[in-house]
């Protein structure tokens, strides 16, 4: 801990980061230790310089630890969106499902990002779950006033999808753009031919007057993330 710690001391008393900095400063995130990590992303995030920025990107392609993910995270959006949210989408469109479930997940705590694009009917269809899931709470989170109608609609028609969590999952985003929004298409769900579907709409309907459903998904969730992550 004594050599993070003399890492962090050093920038926080120095604008002009050096070769020798970044060289510790990667080393650091690359470490076995996980709270030599948890640190190392904590300090940049203290002291957000650019020069690190892609690092902490890059490190979330691969990072195995949920804490230290979300450290990652907290860091990232540090950063000014300008130079945050282009790396952002870049990683969206990495061949590694880490990478884009992780960009997916910080682009959707960036308050006001200009990253809508990136949503894509494939993107909210993507073969890995965890990416589908990250890509569903982005959407959103994401989605301009007046797109809400269209992305319900594309949403719900993956409903059906996995199970009883990756369910879970795209029931809590739909119910997150409102029952106004979503409940005209779930009742076209409702009424249509597949039963898998038909069950899984009328689960999110219950969201709407059974808040606790909620609940129990967060706590399942938490139990998932901290599980250990599938190899690409």
């Amino acid at each position: 801990m004594w050599f993070i710690g003399f890492v962090w001391a050093d920038l926080q008393v120095s604008s002009m980061i050096g070769k020798k900095q970044i060289n510790d400063i990667t080393a650091a995130l690359q470490s076995d230790d996980v709270s030599t990590r948890l640190q190392a992303a904590l300090g940049i995030g203290m002291n957000p310089q650019p020069e690190f920025l892609d690092l902490l990107v890059d490190r979330c392609s691969v990072e195995s630890d949920f804490s230290v993910r979300e450290q990652l995270t907290w860091s990232i959006i540090r950063f000014p969106k300008e130079l945050v949210v282009p790396k952002l989408v870049t990683a969206v469109s990495s061949n590694i499902k880490q990478a884009r479930s992780q960009a997916l997940h910080t682009l959707s705590k960036i308050e006001g990002a200009d990253a809508w694009f990136v949503i894509t009917k494939q993107l909210l269809n993507d073969p890995c779950d965890e990416v589908a899931q990250a890509a569903w709470r982005a959407a959103v989170t994401l989605v301009p006033s007046g797109e809400e109608q269209g992305l319900a609609s594309d949403l719900c028609a993956l409903l059906g999808r996995g199970g009883r969590e990756v369910q879970r999952s795209l029931s809590v985003s739909l119910a997150a753009l409102g029952e106004a929004t979503v409940s005209p298409v779930l009742k076209k769900v409702i009424m249509g031919d597949d039963g898998a579907a038909r069950d899984h709409a009328l689960f999110t309907q219950r969201i709407f007057t059974e808040p606790d459903l909620r609940s129990d998904y967060a706590v399942d969730q938490v139990k998932i993330l901290l599980a250990p992550r599938p190899k690409d």
